[in-house]
């Protein structure tokens, strides 16, 4: 039995950090589903980036859409809800035999609404409604300006991915967007079961402190943070809060581990697989690293619900001059800046292709 399917088995669920057109026409995706027991997917605008950038399979798609008079973010949009819908169609029978608990596929909003909360409820609320698939979350950052965006999306009945949350505290500000989102719906009789995740970002812990730190704390500051979420998120499921909206109907906000590739050359390529396996939870991996993972994957212990040793491990960081709080917030910041720049990116790639194609023609 793969580990990939050990995992599953023993409650985790194993999404794709990634989605190409090539990955759908090709069957890959669909052998993943089968041969590693993939149940989800996510995206983000990098690897729509990365996908259109380094390669032709949208040029054709890019052509036809110039024809009709669409460009830009109108075109992308168009573009990443087929290949998004296709693998929801692909994940429909997971969504439907787990009654929407896994099955899922993600696409975020425009990260330049990232300071407009009514810009962003607009724009989740479209994209879902012109996807037309149950099983498609739209991403909304959960940062101190995408909180409100969140509770009303919830509100509205959107299933919302909420994205770059880096810690404790700010996993904890999303679960609360999302909770008072559902305790409104409680009280205004609709039906409060709106599904959510909330995405938890592991691995760039590392990369922020790497060669900064004694050899002894190398690469074990994302796991440690991890633990310190996992354990906050145990207690908001034994609250009385999230009982009592779980008595009305609602449903758990789960969490998901982002950011699991490896990135230290030096470090297992599983790394954080390993490490983080824990039921009722999602990893979303790179490709690189699902492929890793069950090619040679083990699993071991399940995170421990109380932490473990995390805050002795975060307090030796501390000891090491890193302030844990303060880089939260600077990674949350990097992170959004990061979208936005491969969001211009992403739509100069668009432009790039458009012109070429348009003198070829």
């Amino acid at each position: 039995m793969r580990a990939t399917q050990k995992l599953h088995e023993l409650g985790q669920s194993v999404w794709l950090d990634n989605i190409t057109r090539d990955l759908l026409t090709s069957g890959t995706l669909k052998r993943y589903i089968t041969d590693l027991s993939l149940t989800g997917l996510t995206s983000n605008p990098t690897i729509f980036d990365h996908a259109m950038k380094n390669s032709s399979h949208y040029d054709s798609a890019i052509r036809s859409k110039l024809t009709e008079g669409k460009s830009g973010e109108t075109l992308f949009f168009e573009l990443a809800i087929e290949d998004l819908a296709q693998a929801a169609d692909l994940f429909r029978p997971i969504w439907d035999r787990t009654n929407g608990v896994d099955g899922w596929v993600s696409l975020e909003v425009s990260p330049l609404l990232a300071h407009d909360t009514n810009a962003t409820l607009a724009a989740a609320r479209a994209l879902h409604q012109r996807a037309g698939k149950p099983n498609l979350f739209i991403k909304i950052p959960g940062t101190a300006e995408g909180l409100p965006a969140i509770e009303a999306a919830i509100f509205a009945g959107v299933p919302i991915n909420v994205t770059l949350l880096f810690s404790r505290e700010q996993y904890l500000a999303a679960a609360d967007a999302y909770l008072r989102g559902v305790e409104r719906r409680i009280d205004a009789g609709l039906n409060p079961a709106v599904p959510s995740v909330a995405s938890l970002f592991v691995s760039r812990w590392d990369v922020a402190v790497s060669g900064k730190v004694p050899d002894e704390l190398t690469n074990r500051l994302g796991i440690a943070v991890a633990q310190r979420t996992y354990r906050a998120y145990q207690e908001l499921l034994a609250s009385a809060r999230f009982q009592r909206a779980a008595n009305a109907g609602a449903r758990a906000q789960r969490l998901l581990w982002a950011s699991t590739g490896t990135k230290d050359p030096t470090a297992s390529d599983i790394l954080y697989v390993k490490a983080l396996a824990a039921p009722f939870t999602i990893n979303t991996m790179p490709e690189g690293t699902l492929r890793a993972y069950g090619d040679h994957g083990e699993v071991h212990e399940m995170l421990a619900p109380d932490g473990g040793d995390c805050e002795r491990v975060l307090a030796s960081f501390s000891e090491a001059g890193i302030g844990i709080d303060a880089l939260a917030a600077r990674l949350q910041d990097e992170g959004a800046a990061s979208f936005v720049k491969s969001w211009n990116d992403l739509l100069a790639c668009i432009e790039s292709k458009s012109a070429t194609i348009r003198e070829a023609s």
